[in-house]
């Protein structure tokens, strides 16, 4: 297994992978030519930056059986998709804000991130299985309020798209079996999700080709693949830990308050 991560060094960027506490910097293109520098950062120097910038960034809704049956909702045999801004994301320990003037609920879903390493168009489930890099943890936050403000229309892009209201990280993970892990969300430390992927109604591979033959997805892309139970509205000032074992822990605080 291998932890990718990008990474600021006072004012340069770049990626490398994690080992312990320490990165090893790599240069060329994390998806094609990544190449070893001989530089080693101590990761207590560096932040962690999100370890991804999408330009599509797709979310999936009621994609776990548990919450399914628990919603009465019935099963898609196709993913339930909505458009996240990609500039809405921000890696590690990134404040996340509410847009100015909303007092409504904003809640977070832990949720499992596909992170696509290579183009693929109308694929087969073996192609698209195949054009999965990695592995990342994903916040989908949710101003839930302003998602139902319209009767006539529910706003998914709205309500899920403003500014970093997309935490993504700490680092895409390679190597790892997606059906082995469990995704954990602490609110303020008291665990308030814990559910398992393989409870997954659709599977990545199958996501990615299902997806792929409406939309062209090029490395760097993101899939959230969607949350269970256990979302619910944060208050000001709490911490919102997401962790996948392998992948790490995805720190923010919801904090209200202007820059």
């Amino acid at each position: 297994m291998t932890l990718w991560v990008r990474f600021r060094h006072g004012d340069a960027e770049g990626f490398g992978t994690l080992e312990g506490a320490s990165i090893r910097v790599h240069a060329g293109d994390i998806f094609a030519s990544a190449t070893v520098t001989g530089e080693t950062l101590a990761l207590a120097e560096a932040v962690l930056l999100p370890p991804v910038q999408p330009e599509v960034f797709v979310g999936l809704w009621n994609n776990f059986h548990e919450a399914a049956t628990k919603q009465g909702l019935a099963l898609p045999e196709a993913p339930l998709t909505f458009l996240k801004n990609p500039r809405g994301v921000i890696g590690p320990d990134a404040p996340i804000r509410p847009p100015a003037g909303y007092e409504g609920r904003v809640i977070y879903e832990g949720e499992l991130g596909l992170v696509i390493g290579t183009s693929c168009s109308n694929a087969s489930e073996a192609e698209a299985g195949a054009a999965i890099f990695g592995l990342t943890c994903v916040n989908d936050v949710t101003a839930l309020d302003l998602l139902h403000a319209d009767p006539s229309f529910q706003q998914w892009a709205r309500a899920k798209g403003c500014d970093s209201f997309g935490p993504i990280g700490p680092a895409i993970a390679t190597g790892l079996d997606w059906s082995t892990l469990r995704v954990r969300v602490a609110l303020n430390g008291r665990v308030r999700q814990d559910y398992a992927c393989s409870d997954m109604i659709l599977p990545p591979a199958r996501i990615v080709s299902l997806i792929s033959r409406e939309m062209t997805l090029r490395p760097g892309d993101v899939i959230a693949c969607g949350t269970s139970l256990g979302a619910l509205p944060m208050r000001a000032g709490m911490v919102v830990e997401v962790t996948i074992e392998g992948i790490g822990t995805l720190r923010n605080i919801f904090n209200p308050q202007p820059a």
